[in-house]
């Protein structure tokens, strides 16, 4: 019910921005307005998850993940995408049930596979827009190192890097810590949070995975 009050609230206040965003896609590059996509939710279940568009519509479908400087990104997309605006639209996914304000991020069934024995216990939380995850990895298309394939580097290093700061929150998470989350979300979309420099490694806990569990403790 909050989730629902919430995002209705931030629909109506939000909406001359939605409107103004709205035009700007459709001038710079006509219809469609949204992007829809196929994202796992809670209990394996799938939903159309919704962002503005930020590719040109005659891109082709190419790699699943958004690069830094990805050369099928408009000049609103590129502001929507570094102002996280594109994800306003899932305010309608939370009002619908399929998302949470504070949650893990949904993955696409592009990586279906990515969920091991280890990560499928994060299947027991409805995905949101806001969370640990969300806020250390703000600038994601940033971390994809040149020599690597990006889609198996998010398979065999983000993804697990990700799913370990969420289990390790969403299993002992209350009301007020997920306020704090986003509080958090807000302030890394202003740039006013630090990003995490350390990516813990998949198989067992680093320097990096014990300083990521200080953040999620709130320490």
């Amino acid at each position: 019910m909050i989730d629902v009050i919430l995002a209705s609230v931030g629909l109506v206040v939000l909406s001359p921005l939605l409107l103004l965003i709205m035009i700007s896609i459709v001038i710079e590059t006509g219809f469609p307005i949204f992007f829809a996509q196929t994202r796992i939710a809670q209990g394996g279940r799938t939903f159309k998850m919704y962002k503005f568009r930020k590719f040109h519509p005659t891109s082709a479908d190419g790699c699943p993940l958004t690069m830094k400087h990805d050369s099928r990104m408009t000049r609103i997309g590129a502001f929507l995408a570094h102002t996280k605006l594109d994800e306003l639209p899932q305010l309608f996914n939370i009002i619908r049930g399929d998302m949470a304000i504070v949650g893990p991020r949904p993955e696409s069934m592009a990586f279906a596979e990515v969920f091991t024995a280890r990560e499928l216990p994060l299947l027991k939380y409805r995905p949101g827009i806001f969370g640990p995850s969300q806020v250390a990895f703000r600038n994601e298309c940033c971390l994809y190192p040149a020599d690597k394939d990006p889609v198996e580097f998010y398979r065999e290093t983000l993804f697990p890097a990700k799913a370990a700061l969420d289990l390790a929150y969403y299993s002992r998470r209350t009301v007020w810590t997920d306020l704090l989350w986003i509080g958090r979300g807000v302030l890394a979309v202003l740039g006013k949070v630090p990003e995490l420099d350390l990516i813990p490694a998949a198989s067992e806990p680093s320097e990096g995975a014990r300083k990521m569990d200080i953040v999620i403790a709130g320490e």
